[in-house]
């Protein structure tokens, strides 16, 4: 532990403790699964709760900075040069229906940029962390992002457009493109531990449309601190603005980049 900085012990005790409850929480589920009222308004609960915890862990170690976070919104801080961006609970479906694929993600972001962040699957219990120019961990063991150079060998995560959205025809679209090219396509239904497995060398590449902020902002350094290259989908620097991801390592990155493009091209 002696690796973190004061700014890191501090988003990794706020993580460990909205996890305790969480972890409980999702025990629960499977509870709920078989009652008339069904287990939405408990998740959403589960969720406000987390979120308060770190909030309220954070606020206490750092008084001023300011919040984005996904319940509670915008929280204007006297310090107008730092603010944590917060999912307390990314991954709220597979959380519904018992599936222990979600996570806490925690970004720090300083005169608007994001200098460190963190990932934690409380049922995993896997935490991976990267702060700026000192590398990316998970449980404290140093990770890469992978080193394969052709799309035909690698897996490739990506997100499906929510129920209602308009997108889905361009989503269809890529995927059919990118299934042609890849060894293999995975859905996990977190977009910020789909950023950590890329950091962490599980999958090759991501990409996915209509982010929000808290969903992206602690995989983006995470990914970067590995080696790896983040850009959103138009290949600039804007992924919390316009909500586009595209991360891999340099070569699958550009390579999916151009399948992407390519899918969206008329056919001559």
């Amino acid at each position: 532990m002696s690796r973190h900085t004061p700014s890191m012990s501090v988003m990794v005790a706020a993580a460990r403790k909205a996890a305790r409850g969480l972890q409980r929480d999702f025990g629960e589920v499977e509870n709920l699964q078989v009652s008339l009222k069904g287990p939405a308004n408990f998740v959403t609960a589960a969720d406000k709760k987390a979120e308060k915890v770190i909030f309220q862990e954070l606020s206490k170690a750092r008084p001023g900075y300011g919040f984005l976070m996904e319940e509670g919104g915008v929280v204007e801080g006297a310090d107008k040069s730092h603010r944590w961006i917060i999912d307390p609970l990314d991954g709220t479906t597979n959380f519904l229906h018992g599936i222990p694929m979600f996570s806490i993600s925690i970004g720090l972001e300083r005169e608007g940029q994001i200098v460190a962040g963190l990932v934690y699957n409380p049922i995993s219990d896997e935490m991976f962390i990267a702060e700026k120019g000192q590398g990316a961990f998970l449980n404290d063991r140093r990770i890469r992002v992978a080193a394969r150079r052709e799309l035909a060998q690698s897996v490739v995560a990506c997100g499906t457009p929510d129920l209602g959205r308009p997108e889905h025809e361009r989503y269809l679209t890529e995927l059919r493109q990118v299934m042609l090219q890849v060894a293999g396509v995975r859905r996990m239904g977190s977009a910020a531990l789909d950023l950590a497995y890329v950091a962490a060398g599980r999958f090759d590449a991501y990409w996915e449309a209509n982010l929000a902020p808290w969903d992206v902002a602690a995989g983006i350094i995470l990914v970067r601190e590995a080696g790896g290259f983040v850009s959103d989908l138009s290949g600039r620097e804007d992924m919390l603005k316009t909500g586009g991801i595209l991360a891999g390592n340099e070569t699958l990155h550009r390579q999916l980049g151009d399948v992407l493009k390519k899918a969206h091209k008329p056919a001559v």
